[in-house]
């Protein structure tokens, strides 16, 4: 499992670990650890070290400093270093190292910083670290907002590829400069990377959009922060072992009602697909029996599509409501919808089973009704959260007053905090879908996603998605788990099917039992 701490609580960890070990060996560590990955990217993208150019974009704090310390490693085995200084102080001892490495230097408000980046095979990031405050400030909002526009024009005989123009492979120190460190968001410019480097442990905003599409991809340096680390961390992401350990696998004694019954409440008029989706996605995740209720004409097209399910009510461990429901039709669904959060049973709510909960949690709030529960999984998008977040009514704003409810780019900007929002308001499990889906509890843990391609957002994919949580939680799985693990193998499942192309939600449908075997194997 990927685990990313809070800067709190990295702060806290470093600052024990500093009193370990000698004065700038944690530095060097550090610095010793980012040369190595950036030896690796340059043989990769320029054929080798030596010769290549790199340029250091250095801020004032320790992060500066590693970029210096590993500039001059990278200096010392035959590349050409220029460190753009973008701070009136920098590390002082990092920067006479470089210089006796053979480093040059140039200021950032000179007009040859611009060009030492447009002529780069490498940029090292070092401009702020955990300290900073999102955004970046002259010059360095300058320097990165040429890095992103340039191009590379080198000849082959410079180590350049052949092939044309291309631009700078970019690594960030720790985290890409300008992002917020422990919410993800992105109120500012920001770097770009291509490889971020981070130390003792991943940040928060490494995992979460939108600063984690800014990293690139994440390679992690110990430190020997590990053991200095709370148990429980900001936010967690599942890998191929933790879903394998957590993918429910029937037993010989199993039948299929201990592999476990999932009710399915789903479909109108306008969306009869939805109930199909939804009822495929639970069957090849593997549920044991799957009993349908809902308006007879979705009850015909989930019986022709999938000739073993129940149609009717009756017991069932898990409920899936609302994809494809419309709340206001009078065809009883609501009311089914209604009963079911209320039953105690674990539930999957999406779509038009949504628009219940404000009520049921108003209702609860009085006195005179049933707390949703964290067994409950809510699974809204951007815009659904923000009209369940103002349909519950003003919240405590994070300043403490009121506040009437987000918009959908509130949401889409600060993602994570309004999953955890939604979970501490609802008292449920909340799901945010998205490129990376969230999943918050009431009690503020946090797990990021993103195993899926572009391609998955398309129709119907969040009822594919709808019926896979709903499996796993008919066999026993908490609402975290489930809706983690759901993510997981629904993401991979439309990677599988896409092959790099478009898909359709029924093509993620098929491809999960491979990649659920893929998983196992």
């Amino acid at each position: 499992m990927i685990r990313a701490w809070s800067v709190a609580d990295v702060r806290a960890a470093e600052g024990v670990r500093l009193g370990q070990v000698p004065d700038g060996a944690l530095m060097q560590r550090a610095a010793a650890g980012l040369a190595a990955v950036c030896a690796a990217v340059l043989r990769d993208a320029a054929g080798g070290v030596g010769g290549r150019r790199v340029t250091l974009l250095v801020g004032a704090g320790n992060n500066g400093g590693d970029a210096l310390w590993a500039g001059e490693r990278l200096a010392r085995r035959g590349a050409r270093v220029d460190a753009v200084l973008c701070a009136a102080a920098v590390h002082a001892e990092g920067l006479a190292a470089l210089r006796a490495a053979g480093g040059r230097t140039v200021d950032g408000a000179d007009p040859r910083a611009a060009g030492a980046l447009a002529a780069a095979h490498l940029v090292i990031d070092g401009l702020v670290g955990l300290g900073g405050s999102p955004g970046l400030r002259e010059p360095a909002d300058r320097l990165v907002a040429g890095l992103r526009r340039s191009v590379l024009r080198t000849a082959v005989a410079d180590g350049a590829p052949a092939g044309g123009p291309r631009r700078p492979v970019v690594v960030a120190v720790d985290l890409p400069s300008g992002v917020e460190p422990d919410t993800g968001a992105t109120p500012g410019s920001h770097v770009v990377a291509d490889v971020t480097v981070t130390f003792g442990a991943a940040k928060p905003c490494l995992l979460l959009a939108p600063a984690s599409r800014a990293a690139g991809r994440v390679v992690e340096v110990d430190i020997g922060l590990g053991p200095l680390l709370p148990d429980v961390a900001a936010v967690e992401r599942l890998q191929t072992a933790d879903a394998a350990d957590l993918w429910p696998v029937p037993s010989p004694d199993d039948d299929k009602y201990r592999r476990g019954v999932v009710g399915v409440v789903a479909g109108s008029a306008a969306y009869t697909g939805a109930a199909v989706l939804a009822v495929g996605g639970a069957l090849r995740a593997g549920a044991g029996m799957v009993r349908y209720a809902g308006p007879e004409h979705a009850a015909d097209q989930v019986r022709a599509r999938w000739p073993e399910v129940v149609v009717g009510e009756g017991r069932v461990q898990a409920w899936v409501l609302g994809p494809g429901v419309d709340p206001d039709a009078r065809d009883g669904q609501r009311d089914v919808v209604e009963r079911a959060l209320t039953s105690g049973d674990p539930c999957v709510v999406d779509a038009g089973g949504l628009a219940v909960v404000p009520g049921l949690v108003a209702e609860a709030r009085t006195g005179h009704g049933t707390a949703l529960g964290p067994h409950v999984l809510l699974t809204p998008h951007a815009g659904e959260i923000a009209r369940l977040l103002g349909d519950l009514g003003p919240l405590d704003g994070p300043d403490g007053s009121d506040d009437p409810g987000p918009l959908r780019a509130d949401v889409e900007a600060r993602p994570a905090e309004y999953a955890v929002r939604a979970a501490r308001a609802t008292g449920a499990t909340v799901l945010l879908k998205g490129a990376t889906t969230l999943v918050a509890t009431p009690d503020g843990r946090l797990r990021s996603q993103a195993d899926a391609p572009n391609w998955l957002a398309t129709a119907g994919a969040g009822d594919v998605l709808a019926g896979i949580a709903g499996t796993l939680l008919a066999a026993g799985l908490s609402a975290l788990d489930a809706g983690s693990l759901a993510a997981l193998v629904h993401g991979r499942s439309a990677a599988r099917a896409s092959g790099g192309g478009p898909i359709t939600a029924s093509d993620v449908a098929q491809a999960l039992p491979a990649t659920v075997a893929d998983l196992l194997g």
